[in-house]
C-alpha cells in the first residue's frame, strides 16, 4: 500500500487540531495517525466506514470455498495478476 505523506498527522496533531484533521480525512478519504512515528490509528469519514462496513459483511456471509476464491482474486502488491 502506498501512503502519501499528505494523509499522515501525529496523534499531538490530531488532538490539536481535530477539525482540520477530519476535514482533511475527508479530502483524502483517509488520514493515518502516527504515535511515536509508528502507525496508530486511521481516521475515515462515515460514508468511507459504512463502504469498508458493507464489503465486511459481505465477506463474513461468504460460504469458505466462495471467501477463498474472492481473497484470491484480490491484486496483490497493488497489481492484479490476471
Amino acid at each position: 500500500m502506498i501512503i502519501s505523506t499528505k494523509t499522515i498527522v501525529s496523534n499531538s496533531d490530531m488532538i490539536k487540531n481535530y477539525k482540520a484533521c477530519r476535514d482533511k480525512a475527508g479530502d483524502f478519504g483517509k488520514l493515518f495517525i502516527l504515535k511515536n512515528n509508528q502507525p496508530d490509528a486511521v481516521l475515515l469519514p462515515i460514508d468511507e466506514y459504512e463502504r469498508f462496513s458493507e464489503i465486511i459483511e459481505y465477506f463474513d456471509n461468504l460460504d469458505e470455498e466462495s471467501a477463498k476464491k474472492f481473497l484470491e482474486s484480490l491484486p496483490r502488491n497493488g497489481k492484479n495478476r490476471y
